[in-house]
């Protein structure tokens, strides 16, 4: 885990980089700017759709310092300063109706999103209503969401009560076996994605494309939608705040939580010299 060897540094969002109340603290803020400064580049990696990562990323100045947005869980992977996709994958259009159908048999919301924010059809679901302070986009209300999504898309979102996630989550894989990807993001969402899109995918082929391997990445995260890029880092770093599943792939867990700069921990310890 030598420090020179880490040249790209990938950050899960939500219960990684920001805190509860979805902000970057000093303390973290002045890690990345130092670790930028040291030529390392910076991926905002979530399962937020862009335009819920951008404003951010620019926030952050990575469109002057040439971060990434990881948006999708790995859907899609865009320059933050020239805007081009470098990676993409989008969810098959026969793939709309079924998930909707699916929600609407377990009696759970689903949603995705437009060139406005986000369109659900249960658009007053608690559940739902969670991705509008997670992306800090606004909701649209559909009468027919199958209908609507006559656009490309990269995924779908069911929300669902915590305690429903698992059992709905189980029942989703079973039934899209083999054709698309269902996984837990958070206690309250699942995702629901083309095949084999996950985070360590889309930054393997990012990491292919600036001639690095995966022993100059390290990953920060904390959920499920996290292991795969923790697991596939050449430094692995869970959140004390992290899923034991995650926690237990992780080369490293931070003493502090999300709440308390854990972000800014792992890259002291392992960026800046």
């Amino acid at each position: 885990m030598s420090k020179t060897k880490i040249r790209v540094l990938a950050l899960d969002l939500d219960g990684t980089l920001t805190n509860d109340e979805k902000i970057v603290t000093p303390r973290t803020r002045a890690a990345l700017d130092a670790a930028a400064a040291q030529g390392v580049t910076i991926v905002l990696a979530s399962g937020r759709p862009t335009a819920g990562i951008t404003p951010l990323a620019k926030a952050l100045g990575l469109d002057k310092k040439g971060g990434c947005i990881l948006a999708y869980n790995g859907g899609k992977i865009v320059d933050c300063a020239t805007g081009e996709a470098l990676y993409q994958k989008q969810l098959a259009p026969e793939f709309v109706p079924q998930l909707c159908k699916f929600a609407a048999a377990q009696d759970v919301a689903i949603l995705t999103y437009d060139d406005r924010g986000i369109v659900c059809e249960r658009d007053g679901d608690e559940w739902a209503r969670k991705e509008c302070v997670t992306t800090k986009l606004e909701m649209y209300h559909v009468d027919d969401l199958a209908s609507y999504v006559d656009y490309p898309i990269c995924k779908m979102l069911i929300t669902v009560d915590p305690a429903r996630r698992d059992a709905v989550c189980e029942a989703g894989k079973a039934q899209f076996e083999g054709r698309i990807d269902l996984y837990p993001s958070s206690p309250f969402f699942i995702e629901a994605v083309p095949l084999g899109v996950a985070k360590d995918v889309s930054l393997g082929a990012l990491l292919d494309r600036m001639g690095l391997t995966r022993e100059n990445l390290m990953a920060c995260g904390d959920g499920l939608n996290d292991r795969s890029m923790i697991e596939f880092a050449g430094v692995g770093v869970a959140m004390q705040n992290a899923e034991d599943a995650v926690k237990q792939v992780a080369d490293y867990v931070t003493a502090a939580d999300n709440n308390h700069d854990g972000v800014a921990e792992a890259i002291e310890k392992f960026i800046l010299q």
